[in-house]
């Protein structure tokens, strides 16, 4: 792939890869048809803007260089500059895309002068940003435009005339978010305090309701927005104390807007039921209340059991101030655990064995009503026979559908990981096929027999540290 010092150029890398089949996943799908709506817009417009696509199911080198994480990705390259492109995040509609590209290539704001200015635009359009300072270069104002440049959905303004601000009351460097002529948030530029991210991040969730349905139209638009933070109530939504409970949900809402995303699920549902797999939710907990922290994977149980308005804000507080207690669903260890080949894993007991430093521990990830799974359990179990003799390595598996594994995203079932000796957080992704054969040759390729035999049965060793540890 060539890098030629145009003044830009786009990269996109819109493919996925399922099991062995290469193809567009939805989302992909829909910003490859966006974006290549963008492209024939802006051809005429800005010809010395380049947009083009790559296919990294095939070009595996480009996905390693440029560290291709998530599909769709969107990555804008400036004169050729192959080491520091920009990220194009959240962006997934044509109009978007050219406001994008040209908030990138000039102003990122409009420039106001009088109150009538300020009115046409934000009565023009259903949600508008105006920023009011004193100075239009340095400082703070930078960071409003940084931000306008990240908020394409949204158009921005920017006035220093002392007009303007008297017409609206303000007096210190802010910036107002206006929905339909009506400001509905100031936001006041003191001491330094703001930063783009969190800016960002407060303006983005107003493009969204305060509370946020989840269904299939919305899913992607709730990890659009740069919050980390997710509170999700569990009801459903024709019960009698549907109204009640919602109405205190919306009003907690405001206080923590671009802290936590307030989102509800309806139960009744029977789309979501990954969702209630993923919280271990079922029918006696509702209504429930769980926040996920999208970063480190960690779920809260809200403690109590009243939706209330009071006991929503003291969960989200104790949450934001680092005192709620992390919510970890697991069975009971089974007596017979470490009785067979396949050794049994459950939440309590999936750190000691999984992260012996002395073996090399190889988990199946299931689901109990997964076809896939059940067919590929035999197959585990002649695997976990043929290393049986093998005093470095352990076969185990593990229903993840009732057991939270902390550093374990959720993936298609089965999966597969190796969590290798000499390591306490090391994790290797198996790709591979599911065949004895592969699974073998991957053992031999990842794991080494133990220089010295320690005399005692693996499961053994594992078996003496969660006795101590209950102790």
């Amino acid at each position: 792939m060539q890098f030629q010092r145009h003044p830009l150029s786009f990269q996109l890398r819109p493919s996925v890869k399922l099991h062995k089949d290469i193809h567009l996943s939805g989302p992909s799908q829909s910003l490859a048809e966006e974006f290549a709506e963008a492209a024939r817009q802006l051809k005429k417009e800005i010809p010395n803007v380049r947009f083009g696509k790559v296919d990294v199911s095939d070009q595996k080198d480009l996905k390693k260089e440029f560290n291709i994480q998530e599909f769709p990705t969107v990555k804008f390259f400036v004169n050729g500059d192959r080491k520091n492109p920009i990220d194009c995040k959240g962006v997934r509609e044509a109009s978007a895309f050219i406001t994008w590209v040209k908030r990138r290539l000039g102003p990122s704001t409009v420039h106001i002068n009088s109150t009538d200015q300020t009115e046409a635009i934000i009565e023009a359009e259903e949600l508008a940003v105006i920023g009011f300072f004193k100075e239009l270069h340095g400082g703070a104002v930078e960071i409003f435009y940084e931000t306008a440049r990240d908020v394409p959905e949204l158009p921005f303004g920017v006035t220093a005339t002392e007009e303007v601000f008297a017409s609206y009351g303000i007096r210190k460097d802010t910036a107002v978010v206006f929905r339909k002529g009506k400001p509905v948030h100031n936001e006041v530029f003191e001491d330094s305090k703001q930063n783009k991210v969190e800016l960002t991040r407060l303006i983005k969730t107003f493009t969204m309701d305060l509370v946020i349905e989840y269904n299939l139209e919305t899913s992607v638009k709730i990890f659009d927005v740069p919050v980390e933070n997710h509170i999700l109530l569990f009801t459903p939504k024709n019960s009698e104390t549907f109204n009640k409970t919602y109405e205190n949900y919306e009003s907690a809402a405001v206080e923590f807007r671009g802290k936590i995303m307030f989102i509800l699920v309806d139960t009744n549902e029977t789309r979501n039921g990954r969702v209630f797999e993923y919280f271990r939710i079922t029918e006696v907990d509702v209504p429930a209340v769980r926040i996920l922290n999208l970063t480190s994977d960690a779920r809260y149980k809200m403690p109590a059991d009243e939706v209330t308005v009071e006991n929503l804000r003291s969960f989200c507080q104790s949450y934001l101030a680092g005192k709620a207690k992390q919510h970890v669903s697991s069975e009971e260890i089974p007596e017979d655990w470490d009785k067979n080949p396949v050794k049994v894993l459950v939440g309590k007991n999936f750190n000691q064995v999984a992260f012996n430093k002395t073996k090399n521990v190889f988990v199946m990830f299931y689901a109990p009503w997964s076809r896939e799974c059940r067919k590929l359990l035999p197959i585990w179990d002649e695997l976990a026979e043929e290393y049986e003799n093998r005093k470095d390595i352990i076969i185990a598996k593990v229903d993840f559908t009732a057991n939270d594994i902390q550093l374990i995203m959720l993936d298609r079932y089965p999966f597969f990981r190796l969590f290798p000796a000499g390591s306490d957080s090391q994790v290797v992704v198996y790709d591979g096929e599911h065949t004895l054969e592969a699974f073998a040759e991957f053992l031999e390729e990842r794991s080494k027999p133990k220089a010295e035999a320690t005399g005692k049965d693996p499961s053994q060793e594992i078996k003496e540290d969660l006795t101590k540890e209950e102790l």
